[in-house]
């Protein structure tokens, strides 16, 4: 039997979509190649976040073209910021280029929606600072139950007049809540219930390449069947994965497995018989926490040869 581990959409939806690629990614952490679209999203998500960070007063006289400049801005700082990320993935300077500037485009394109949801407040005689503050959401907040063991990072949490959404901002070339994104988004209407007390009105996902009228932002009603599905899979996935050994952890052969222009990460292992280390690698994690302590070992060290 394994050690019980904190589920989240992400692991839940990996081990939907192969059994095995759950057991190399959860169970034998191996490191999976630098993704462009991860990366990216990494990036749009942090320009959007830190959007609502501004003060509104300095930008109200025309605040469509100062959003517009400041959320480019801020797609520039943490582009730069992840530089080293982008570098791992060996794309040329003009294929990143291009990236950006979809990248951008996608959050231009959001600004819409924002600027609609500031007209409608100003349409009810709000000035455009109050505006600003009354659609500003939460941002990136986690939620986790130990009841259930799992764990999820909702993007946006949106209450206006005491409607709440949670939302998801997605970078997908379709504007569709697949079966995994349901699944997500019930998970999450479940953590908020379990944290309030009380259910969101809806739950959705952002769909950042679309306007609102292609689909751009797509909403589902949070009722209690979307909440019993979030629930019924948790404890399917925690009972699915119990066990550390890999022949409990089948493989799911399909086209994602191999296509045109690249494989699974773990595409060798699965079919080339290459080999598996002989033990669970380390995570990130804790690397960084082994690290820690020994910083913290040393300290002490030094703070006891000075007392002597």
């Amino acid at each position: 039997m394994g050690k019980k581990r904190m589920q989240s959409p992400s692991s839940i939806n990996t081990y939907l979509q192969c059994p095995r690629k759950y057991f190399y990614v959860y169970k034998w952490k191996l490191p999976g190649s630098p993704s462009i679209h991860l990366v990216r999203g990494v990036v749009a998500h942090a320009a959007l976040e830190h959007l609502y960070s501004v003060l509104p007063e300095v930008i109200s006289d025309n605040y469509k073209a100062n959003l517009k400049v400041i959320v480019t801005e801020l797609l520039k700082k943490f582009w730069r910021e992840n530089k080293s990320d982008f570098d791992e993935l060996n794309m040329t300077p003009q294929q990143l280029d291009a990236y950006f500037e979809e990248t951008k485009d996608m959050l231009i394109q959001h600004l819409s929606l924002i600027f609609e949801k500031l007209e409608t407040q100003m349409s009810k005689g709000l000035s455009f600072s109050d505006a600003f503050r009354k659609i500003k959401p939460v941002c990136e907040k986690e939620y986790k139950s130990w009841d259930y063991y799992v764990r999820g990072f909702i993007d946006v949490i949106e209450d206006v007049d005491g409607k709440v959404r949670l939302m998801d901002y997605k970078t997908s070339k379709a504007a569709k809540i697949s079966d995994a994104y349901k699944l997500q988004l019930a998970i999450y209407a479940m953590l908020y219930e379990l944290e309030h007390g009380v259910k969101p009105s809806e739950v959705g996902i952002y769909f950042l390449k679309f306007p609102k009228s292609q689909g751009g932002e797509m909403t589902l009603k949070v009722d209690d069947e979307l909440i019993k599905h979030g629930k019924f899979m948790i404890e399917q996935i925690h009972a699915s994965t119990d066990s550390d050994n890999i022949i409990d952890y089948k493989k799911n052969e399909t086209p994602l497995c191999k296509w045109s222009s690249g494989q699974c990460d773990y595409y060798d292992y699965c079919f080339n018989g290459k080999p598996l280390p002989p033990e669970p690698l380390k995570s990130q994690w804790e690397i960084q926490k082994e690290k820690e302590e020994a910083e913290k070992k040393v300290i002490a060290e030094k703070e006891a040869s000075l007392d002597n």
